[in-house]
């Protein structure tokens, strides 16, 4: 038998399952929100050995994978303001690679979402939640989320070093509705966990327009393994989210992850968790230069 444990800042309600597939309740509202997210093209293999298991694999456009950046500020809800840096690969789930393309059109049928590679966040109480919660690998980190003259931009410091920083260019307008919803895939306790994030507001994007993006990656060893992707340095599209509102579903599911070897190491679990506060403080905003829409570091 499998319970949930509660989160005493947020209103949850849990149902215990049996069974290799385990399904949870919990709900999260926002109501103010901004967003910027980029999409760069990657090697599909090598994205393949940054996920663990054999139950997700890299979602294929034509030959290549897709790395998916996206930082939301989170200005509403009900554990206070926070920023969230999602560095995500796109990915199907199923013990076989899906074809090319096709996923992107059916995406309940090959369970098409992100697997969630590293997700920083500013407060203490996001990183408790999210954690024991759903099961993403949120920690606490240095982030900022600045919307300038031409470009909204984020960027991810740890302990005084450059992690990451993200420029978009700022579209002319945010002019599409959207009505969306996205599947994350993350690992934690040993289990495969799915949520469901949904949004409903207006965007502006660029698709397959050279400079529309800038990404930096820092030289920390924890960045490392990005390096090894061949990252694209053009994206293949970005958006902005001026302000949108939506909810982080009530339903979310698990399976076990199987591996064809033992694993090196143990999987983090909730002794991660359970000794955090609820703090909605941040630390100190990342060394981000005066001069940053130049592209200068």
């Amino acid at each position: 038998m499998i319970y949930g444990c509660t989160e005493a800042a947020i209103s949850t309600e849990w149902a215990p399952c049996t069974g290799r597939r385990h399904s949870f309740y919990h709900a999260g509202a926002f109501r103010s929100i901004a967003g910027a997210d980029g999409g760069f093209s990657i090697d599909a293999e090598a994205a393949r050995g940054l996920i663990p298991g054999n139950e997700v694999q890299p979602f294929i456009l034509w030959k290549r994978g897709l790395l998916l950046i996206t930082v939301i500020d989170y200005r509403e809800t009900s554990i206070g303001r926070y920023i969230e840096y999602s560095i995500g690969i796109a990915c199907t789930h199923g013990l076989k690679p899906a074809p090319p393309l096709l996923p992107a059109v059916f995406m309940p049928w090959f369970g098409t979402g992100q697997y969630v590679w590293d997700l920083p966040v500013s407060s203490e109480i996001s990183v408790k939640g999210g954690r024991g919660i759903w099961g993403m690998p949120k920690h606490q980190a240095n982030l900022d989320f600045v919307i300038g003259e031409q470009w909204v931009s984020s960027q991810y410091d740890l302990d005084g070093h450059l992690m990451m920083r993200v420029d978009v260019k700022k579209p002319a307008s945010a002019w599409l509705p959207v009505n969306i919803g996205a599947a994350n895939y993350c690992a934690f306790r040993g289990l495969l966990m799915k949520s469901y994030i949904y949004f409903k507001g207006k965007l502006g994007f660029f698709v397959l327009k050279p400079g529309s993006a800038r990404l930096f990656i820092g030289d920390d060893p924890r960045m490392a393994p990005l390096k090894t992707l061949d990252i694209s340095p053009d994206p293949l599209f970005t958006a902005f989210f001026p302000s949108t509102s939506g909810v982080l579903d009530d339903y979310f599911e698990s399976w076990f992850i199987t591996e064809t070897d033992a694993p090196a190491h143990a999987m983090p679990g909730l002794e991660m968790t359970y000794s955090l506060s609820q703090s909605q403080a941040w630390l100190a905003p990342p060394g981000r230069p005066a001069d940053w829409e130049t592209g200068a570091l």
